[in-house]
């Protein structure tokens, strides 16, 4: 097997960035002295951020909301932090689906298959299709990622009394919970709420601000309304060039909840995660590729990528981060405008493994 070798990388020297105060600076690098150097800077940035925030010419209402936003991620960041190494699904859809309806009963399907074999279920919180998610999984394997609204902010019961259940103000922070701690994302009908979130869940992952996961659009059997979006993509997107042929290879489109399931399991099967170290992607992964396939992956993929596919150990800043340092791992650069064709190479590679 060939090994990559990597030069270790540089200290960090970048100096934190002050509140402008040479005695406060002081103070607050005292009162962090206990934290490990690197944690200390992003501790020190933060509350800098912070201080400086309060003195500079903004109103009162950007503070106030800076502030709220921040105590959101806190606060989200920690329920989720027990179930860090559990995969998460979120589930997309309406509001107003009614019980006893195809669509609410696929995704109650779904959450069930998928909570039996481990998995958790993040849905909004509210009723419809979220109610459906949460009810498939039960009360265990269920997290609530609720919206304060005027209407509709009522948590379903099968979360509402969970510590599980989060309650935010603002969309955006939402939203970054939604995405960021998930594993796999499944969507099904919706309004405008549904049509935002698989837009954006597309353009994060498109342009690669978000990891790759599998994508799978779900409909009720017999259901159209997935097969009609990616029509709308083909004809009012693809065919006036705004996207390319490639970027529909990042969702699947089924009415089958089995090909769903599948498709999702599927995707981890030998893929487990990628880290950006330097201007290398390092893909790690539950089974070592033999060279026979990555000279297959090489070949096959040469014109996504810019540097030859080759095996490597974890990096220094991996196990400094313990950030699964025993597992198997690639490491390539590729054309970043292409992520679809990554999504491709991710595909073979759980394929061939």
């Amino acid at each position: 097997m060939i090994v990559a070798t990597e030069r270790a990388p540089k200290p960090t020297r970048r100096p934190p960035k002050p509140t402008g105060d040479p005695e406060l600076d002081a103070r607050l690098t005292d009162f962090l002295g206990e934290l490990d150097p690197i944690d200390q800077r992003i501790a020190l940035e933060t509350l800098s951020t912070i201080l400086n925030l309060s003195r500079e010419g903004v109103s009162r209402l950007d503070r106030k909301i800076a502030n709220t936003a921040l105590k959101e991620m806190r606060h989200a960041f920690n329920v989720f932090a027990p179930y860090r190494d559990t995969r998460k699904v979120t589930i997309f859809g309406s509001a107003r689906t009614p019980k006893g309806d195809p669509e609410y009963e696929t995704a109650r399907r779904l959450a069930e298959h998928l909570a039996e074999t481990g998995w958790m279920v993040v849905t909004g919180a509210g009723p419809g299709i979220m109610e459906a998610g949460h009810e498939g999984a039960t009360t265990e394997h269920a997290i609530g990622v609720n919206i304060l609204l005027p209407f509709e902010a009522k948590p379903n019961p099968v979360i509402a009394d969970d510590p599980k259940l989060m309650n935010f103000k603002y969309f955006f922070t939402r939203k970054l919970m939604f995405i960021k701690e998930a594993d796999a994302f499944v969507l099904l009908p919706g309004g405008f709420g549904t049509m935002d979130e698989t837009f954006e869940l597309l353009t994060l992952i498109q342009t690669g601000k978000s990891d790759l996961h599998p994508i799978v659009m779900l409909d009720a059997p017999g259901g159209t309304y997935w097969a009609e979006f990616e029509r709308y993509l083909r004809d009012g997107l693809l065919a006036r060039g705004f996207i390319d042929e490639v970027d529909l290879s990042l969702f699947r489109v089924t009415d089958d909840i089995e090909v769903a399931t599948a498709e999702i399991q599927r995707f981890y099967r030998a893929y487990h995660s990628i880290r950006w170290v330097g201007d290398r992607l390092i893909m790690r992964l539950n089974v070592a590729p033999s060279n026979a396939l990555i000279a297959e992956l090489n070949e096959e993929f040469s014109d996504l990528l810019e540097s030859p596919i080759e095996t490597t150990e974890a990096t220094p800043v991996e196990r400094r981060d313990d950030d699964v340092p025993d597992l198997p791992r690639i490491a390539l650069r590729y054309d970043r405008a292409r992520v679809g064709r990554l999504r491709r190479l991710v595909d073979v590679l759980n394929e061939r493994a």
